[in-house]
This record gives structure tokens, C-alpha cells and sequence, in this order.
């Protein structure tokens, strides 16, 4: 007995369905390696709030930190006078990762400064670090009392309010000085604005 013969239509539409079967077939699972985990794209942090933030100087006065009172400094400027030149260390508190390089601006008092950082181990915790030699023109975008804007990509903006700190120290570290004098000063004069304002009184009756 013969074969029988398919009609063409009948055909195509086995074809068809058998296309449709293998469409809906689970997908193979895709393996991916923990190192291209690892190596996401963080979430950009938002900047800081600067209001309460100032300038003040650390502890062995080699330093001065950028943060409100109480808190984890934003920015650190520190003079390394053992080094052939003396360096200024420019540190953004920021965690970063091992071998991670970016390009830091800075500006303000009419200078816009690009500086190059690296991820650096401190204390256990990776951050991002720059040196440059201290009498090189770019920090000069700290030698001002205008207001300061610092941007890392990935870190967000800090807003630093006009001060005369950062200059001083910086003049310091170039030629020998005494900053707390920038520090003492400034407090002083918070203090003349503080007793200078109006003490607001109540006109409510006195209770009798």
C-alpha cells in the first residue's frame, strides 16, 4: 500500500506549529562570571549638604577638613612638608575601589583647577587621593574668600561657603605661616554677627 501524500496546506501548517513549540521553549540559563558582577556601575552618590559645613584645622595642623561639625570631613587638604617639593594632598571622602583613576575640578575665586585623583587604602577603606607640588598654580582655586565648588564624577558637588582658611593654609604650606590665625578670626567675627543680632522679645502679657 502506497504512501499517502500530505496536501501542501497541511504541510506548512505542521511546519508552523512546530515553530511555535520551539519559540516557547525555556531559554538556557546564561552564566555570568562574579568579576563582571563586581564591576557595576555604582549609583552616583547626591552631593552633600554644605549648610552647616566649614572649614577648621586638624588636630596636628597640618591639615584642614571641609565638614560640619561633628561629621565625617567631605574634603581634606593636607600639607606634606617632608616631601622634596612640599606636596598638598587633596582627599574627597568618598569610598572609591582599587585601580579607579578620575579627574577632580575645582572652582572658584576666578581659577578652575582639574586635579587627578586615585583610589588610595586608608585606615581599611579605599578613597580617592591626589598630591601636587604646593607652589603649582592650580591651588590657587583655594586662595580666595569667594565661594568654592568641588565635583567628583560619581561623587556628587560640594559647596564650599567663602572662607579664608583654605588660602591661608595654603600659603602656609608654600611659605610657612600660621592658619589658626584664618580660624581664630573667622570665629571672632561669628561671634560680633551673633551678639550684634536683635534679641526678639514677646509681647504676650505677663502672666499674673
Amino acid at each position: 500500500m502506497g504512501r499517502v501524500k500530505a496536501p501542501p496546506a497541511l504541510l506548512a501548517l505542521l511546519l508552523l506549529s512546530a515553530c511555535g513549540q520551539q519559540e516557547q521553549a525555556p531559554l538556557e540559563a546564561q552564566r555570568i562570571s562574579l568579576d563582571d558582577a563586581r564591576h557595576t556601575p555604582p549609583v552616583p552618590l547626591q552631593s552633600p549638604e554644605t549648610s552647616d559645613a566649614s572649614w577648621s584645622v586638624t588636630g596636628n595642623g597640618q591639615a584642614i577638613d571641609f565638614g560640619a561639625p561633628g561629621d565625617k570631613p567631605m574634603i581634606t587638604l593636607a600639607c606634606r612638608l617632608r616631601d622634596t617639593p612640599v606636596q598638598v594632598r587633596i582627599i574627597r571622602h568618598v569610598t572609591t575601589r582599587p585601580g579607579e583613576q578620575a579627574i577632580f575640578p575645582v572652582l572658584g575665586n576666578g581659577t578652575i583647577s582639574r586635579f587627578k585623583v586615585d583610589a588610595a587604602l586608608h585606615e581599611g577603606e579605599w578613597r580617592w587621593e591626589g598630591a601636587i607640588p604646593a607652589a603649582d598654580p592650580m591651588l590657587d582655586v583655594f586662595t580666595g574668600t569667594h565661594e568654592i565648588e568641588a565635583t567628583l564624577p560619581g561623587g556628587g558637588t560640594v559647596m564650599m561657603g567663602g572662607s579664608r582658611i583654605p588660602g591661608e593654609f595654603i600659603t602656609w604650606c608654600r611659605a610657612g605661616g600660621q592658619v589658626k590665625r584664618a580660624e581664630a578670626a573667622e570665629a571672632a567675627e561669628a561671634a560680633e554677627e551673633s551678639a550684634a543680632k536683635p534679641v526678639a522679645t514677646s509681647s504676650a502679657a505677663p502672666a499674673r
